[in-house]
């Protein structure tokens, strides 16, 4: 029931999108000269995002800032973001700074420019201002690393207590206490944080009313307030389990602990990398089974230090070969759902290498072997402490001398003939063995403790090591979001072989005054490029004009015109060798003569790729 409330609340309106948002067009496009302004900006992403209220601030020719509307999804597309301009824009060069918050709870920012008739002829870099604040970056990632440290430990002990069952649960209860508090505090400083942490401002906006509002009604917020619910819920069942009195009640309190750690790593799965991109639901389960298995392990590892350290070690040999089972079965669940999401997150192999997620991805990978092989030589103690200790054998204490003429003890009296003395003993009768024998090591040997502390005591070090850069990892673009934004055209581009309706009107009246060319470009890419024009009258039918001209410029670069010379091939007009030397936002001037004295001229902006 709590699995599900809980669920219902985060995963409310979810959908399938691009983990960890990246942008994959403007419009107007980055760099390009338009012979009118704009009445709108708009950003699209390759997943949904959230709006700010400062989500769009643009910049005019005089680096001022630009009154612009609220900020709004287009045409209801989550994974848009448009911004009204005014009516009347001055000449010159515009720059766009934008920030939006991704699916996946991390904000995301950038800036481009666009010019309005010709590119202002200042040169100077315009300030946009930080992409996030020092101060709140720094602290927000600190608290989000005591908040993965704190579940760890949180699920671990409590695991640790159930499933291993040691009789003496003392040197876990303060620090699964202060594990509490750490995660509880935690969460609320990032709950705090969050909204500075949206807009890129100082932490002195943490304790703004109004933004603290709006966090609550997001994604991220509502995740955070389900977090302090299941902690709450949490408290009063280690209070009713501190007071559990027999063993009887030990598979309800197994049952209820269990939903509650599903629970709480279900509010990191929830607002983090698995809730958007492909494949979601399965993301969500496996991110989920990843934190449990996470928190078994690293926090079962301080769990047994504790034991080890601090308890009698009676039946240490019963513990340590029950926690030994349960870890390995954690890093079997580890194996399988952390190959998965490596998979989901990189795309491909070549982005181990290539890029920041991958990097990060390498060096997670390369801590945890080093943490496989300590763990590893952990376990050869571990067979030795769950051995039981043989004791070495007493002496067998020496004959009692026995009065002459008694028999000895054991044995029968040998008299000889003519006498009362006792004969000689048994040859069969075994010496003693001396004191101080062999003794087979086990849980009582103090060097065997020693060294399994020793050894437990470095998974721990390394293991606080792997926690340090998945917390960086969660915070990073994954490359198969990187890949997608690169391999889709931005907003405006047309495709390497493009068809281009041009529709023209020349006022005369007749059938071929007015209609359409439809052009295509192929490959719309740097280099040779081929042409193909048909002109369609009003009557939507083909039509014969005395001339089409095309002819192209890339204001940017003061490149053109470049007429393309089509010549008439008898229905339609066509050339195979124009020659577009550069890539960018070309501006395609298209002219149709129907008569000796009527014309008309239209312009088209054209991508051309690399």
């Amino acid at each position: 029931m709590l699995l599900g409330t809980v669920l219902v609340l985060l995963l409310a309106g979810a959908a399938p999108a691009s983990s960890h948002s990246a942008l994959r067009g403007t419009d107007p496009d980055d760099g390009s000269v338009l012979k009118q302004a704009p009445r709108h900006v708009t950003l699209t992403f390759t997943e949904s995002v959230g709006l700010l209220d400062d989500s769009f601030r643009v910049f005019g020719p005089d680096q001022r800032r630009v009154h612009t509307d609220e900020a709004t999804h287009a045409d209801g597309r989550s994974d848009t973001a448009r911004v009204g301009l005014p009516g009347k824009l001055a000449q010159g060069t515009y720059t766009v700074a934008w920030r939006v918050v991704s699916a996946d709870s991390h904000p995301v920012s950038g800036a481009f420019s666009f010019s309005v008739g010709n590119p202002s002829a200042t040169t100077g870099q315009l300030d946009t201002g930080p992409a996030e604040d020092p101060l709140t970056g720094g602290l927000h990632d600190a608290a989000r690393y005591l908040a993965y440290l704190a579940a760890a430990l949180l699920v671990g002990l409590a695991a640790f207590a159930l499933l291993c069952r040691p009789a003496d649960t003392s040197p876990l209860r303060r620090p699964l206490v202060a594990a509490w508090w750490t995660l509880l505090g935690s969460t609320v400083v990032l709950l705090l944080l969050r909204a500075p942490y949206e807009a890129g401002t100082g932490p002195a906006a943490a304790f703004d009313a109004a933004a603290l509002g709006r966090t609550l009604t997001g994604r991220p917020g509502e995740a955070l307030l389900a977090r302090l619910i299941v902690l709450l819920l949490t408290a009063v069942f280690l209070i009713r389990l501190s007071r559990r009195r027999g063993p009887e009640e030990r598979p309800a309190a197994l049952a209820i602990g269990t939903a509650l750690a599903a629970a709480l790593a279900l509010t990191w799965a929830a607002a983090e990398h698995a809730s958007a991109g492909i494949q979601v639901p399965l993301a969500m389960t496996s991110s989920v089974l990843h934190l449990l298995a996470t928190g078994v392990w690293l926090g079962g590892l301080v769990a047994l230090l504790l034991t080890l350290r601090r308890s009698a070690g009676g039946d240490l040999p019963e513990v340590v070969p029950r926690f030994s089972r349960i870890a390995f079965a954690a890093v079997i669940v580890l194996a399988v759902t952390g190959l998965y999401q490596s998979w989901r997150g990189l795309g491909s192999l070549s982005a181990l290498t290539g890029t920041a997620y991958g990097r990060l991805l390498l060096a997670k990978l390369a801590a945890i072997c080093v943490l496989l092989l300590v763990a590893g030589y952990s376990r050869r103690w571990t067979a030795l402490i769950a051995a039981p200790a043989v004791p070495a054998r007493a002496a067998v204490p020496a004959p009692v001398p026995q009065p002459v003429g008694a028999p000895a003890e054991g044995h029968e009296a040998a008299e000889g003939p003519g006498t009362g003395e006792a004969g000689p003993a048994s040859e069969e009768s075994e010496e003693p063995e001396p004191p101080g024998g062999p003794v087979k090591p086990g849980s009582g040997d103090p060097g065997i403790r020693s060294r399994l502390r020793r050894s437990v005591l470095v998974e721990v070090a390394v293991a606080a090591v792997v926690l340090m850069i998945t917390t960086v990892l969660t915070g990073t673009l994954p490359s198969r979001a990187q890949a997608e934004a690169a391999q889709q055209a931005p907003v405006g581009a047309l495709p390497p072989t493009t068809e281009i309706t041009v529709p023209f009107d020349t006022g005369t009246g007749s059938v071929t005054g007015s209609g359409k060319v439809q052009i295509t470009l192929d490959p719309a890419r740097v280099g040779e490029n081929g042409i193909q024009a048909l002109v369609y009258g009003s009557d939507r039918g083909l039509v014969a004009v005395p001339e089409v001209r095309i002819t192209f410029s890339l204001p940017s670069r003061d490149v053109g015109p470049i007429d393309a010379e089509l010549a008439d091939r008898g229905g339609y007009w066509s050339t195979n060798a124009v020659n577009l030397p550069l890539a960018g936002n070309w501006r395609m001037k298209t002219t149709v003569r129907v008569s000796d004295v009527d014309q008309v001229s239209v312009e088209r902006r054209v991508r051309v790729k690399p």
